[in-house]
């Protein structure tokens, strides 16, 4: 018969034969920008050219940075960054601008689809570490699954891994047939990968700021059941989102929540200090862990830290 090994992580017991998913988020968490540099970046830029068009005369609006208070955007989702932004700028309730969400996002993805790699990554880098643990779960396919779960909409989220290289570590695992039969995102099909992002749920609740971690935690849903559906009759044991803000820590902790009737699911939380929020912050806001149920830990140096894929529960 086939022996398990097992390791113990906190109160979480894992079996090395058991099969995870470790779902990442980008800025500040896979790549870093600061300052104007970020602020000038595609990514950026893509939302007021989006409300713009929609809703204005076809000139970008004030940028994000500039029209919407820090947390109305820092850990937030595209979907409700537009909202806010529609509003702040030009006065447009979320009754009238839901509606058109769908739409701003495609003009989102239209800015970017025809720039070159080098201006998609402009102001942005993959953080310390990145590279090298991507690499490495590169070769643990038969047991662990990569994705993203990301506020971005779908199709910028494919330009950036690309643009930055880590599409290139192979790391990522492929879409679910779901996201292969979604035409949204014209010129990327093969680039595309396994995840939950911004374009994929939006509460369209700008008013109430939990909805910033609300929302990302079916983003982690999203991308857990597109997850199964690649396994092959295999069972998803730990679902692991590594994060920097605490929109990402709360999101986990509530999908946690939501799967406690799942009793051979673990939820674990890497949350890594490499954004603006301190390692003390995050640790506060994972709170204590619940045996088999949830499981965080804080990295202050993020994904440079040597024991990064041992905090995931994959070593």
């Amino acid at each position: 018969c086939l022996l398990l090994q097992l390791i113990v992580l906190g109160p979480c017991v894992v079996l090395v034969h058991s099969f995870s998913l470790i779902t990442f988020d980008v800025d500040g968490t896979l790549v870093r920008g600061s300052g104007k540099a970020a602020e000038e970046s595609a990514h950026a830029k893509a939302f007021s050219h989006a409300v713009g068009k929609v809703f204005g005369d076809g000139s970008p609006t004030q940028a994000v940075a500039d029209a919407l208070d820090g947390r109305e955007f820092f850990g937030s989702t595209d979907g409700l960054i537009l909202l806010r932004l529609a509003r702040a700028t030009l006065g447009i309730e979320p009754n009238d601008s839901y509606p058109k969400l769908e739409e701003m996002m495609q003009e989102m993805y239209k800015y970017t689809q025809n720039l070159q790699d080098d201006e998609v990554a402009k102001g942005i880098e993959p953080l310390p570490g990145v590279l090298g643990h991507l690499e490495t779960l590169s070769n643990m396919k038969e047991r662990v699954a990569c994705g993203l779960v990301t506020g971005n909409v779908e199709g910028i989220a494919r330009r950036k891994m690309r643009a930055v290289g880590i599409l290139g570590s192979d790391a990522l695992a492929p879409p679910s047939i779901e996201q292969k039969r979604d035409k949204r995102w014209a010129c990327t099909q093969d680039i595309s990968f396994l995840g939950g992002f911004g374009s994929d749920f939006c509460s369209g609740n700008i008013d109430d700021f939990s909805r910033n971690h609300l929302d990302r935690a079916e983003q982690i849903s999203i991308a857990a059941e597109r997850c199964k559906t690649l396994l092959n009759g295999e069972k998803l044991n730990r679902v692991v989102h590594v994060g920097d803000a605490p929109a990402d820590v709360l999101a986990a902790k509530e999908f946690a929540h939501t799967m406690k009737t799942d009793a051979d699911l673990c939820v674990g939380m890497v949350a890594v200090a490499t954004g603006k929020y301190s390692a003390e912050e995050l640790r506060q806001l994972a709170g204590d862990p619940i045996s088999g149920m949830w499981e965080p830990i804080i990295l202050e140096r993020g994904m440079a830290d040597q024991n990064f894929l041992g905090a995931c529960g994959v070593l």
